[in-house]
């Protein structure tokens, strides 16, 4: 069986395997720009593709904390050009502030706009102290990352999508899209489910399924 890794507040991602993070289609990332984003290459994130829906059991509607769940398909996943797995961060990475990752998704690129075609953009990580700073201290739990505030932005519609990071060519997962601005107001950051705090959990669930 293949699982699916995605925040609760949507589809995203197949999970990590063994030679993943590594496209057959490789994707523009010099110049790129789902506010103020652009069109992706076709085929070039091709971990962003029934089934059982397992959520963390210590999700909160209410903070939104451990906001991840993972997909059970009912048969594996076909590798192709255009289907590849993304690798899961591990508990242990450091991912530094500053850092330039990406996120993609099919959410509004305006208030009310959604485009036809798969948006990326590529935004810095936020320090914990910083995202702490506009958000609130007690809203930015350990089990959130946050990124932006660069002049794009995931939107609504993007909820669960993905925030890869490429380290020597090979693009780890490090956060799906949980909440941000109402008005996905590109000077705030958003907030992600952190996947390294919750990697243990993933593995746990998957290797009890």
């Amino acid at each position: 069986m293949t699982f699916i890794v995605f925040s609760i507040t949507c589809l995203a991602l197949v999970a990590s395997a063994l030679g993943c993070g590594v496209p057959a289609i490789k994707p523009q990332t010099i110049g790129s720009r789902i506010v103020n984003g652009q069109n992706a290459i076709s085929g070039s994130w091709p971990w962003q593709v029934s089934l059982q829906v397992i959520t963390h059991p210590l999700y909160s509607s209410t903070t939104v904390n451990n906001d991840i769940a993972l997909l059970k398909l009912s048969s594996p996943v076909t590798y192709t050009p255009r289907i590849s797995p993304v690798c899961l961060a591990p508990s242990t990475i450091n991912i530094l502030p500053g850092t330039r990752c990406f996120t993609t998704g099919w959410g509004q690129t305006a208030t009310t706009t959604s485009p036809l075609i798969l948006q990326q953009t590529g935004i810095p990580i936020t320090s914990p102290a910083v995202c702490r700073q506009i958000w609130g201290q007690s809203r930015i739990t350990d089990a959130m990352i946050c990124a932006g505030e660069s002049g794009s932005s995931s939107c609504m519609g993007d909820s669960g999508g993905p925030l890869v990071c490429e380290r020597s060519g090979v693009w780890t997962l490090v956060g799906a899209v949980s909440w941000g601005t109402s008005t996905c107001d590109t000077r705030y950051p958003v907030v992600y489910a952190r996947i390294s705090q919750l990697r243990s959990w993933i593995d746990r669930t998957i290797a009890s399924n």
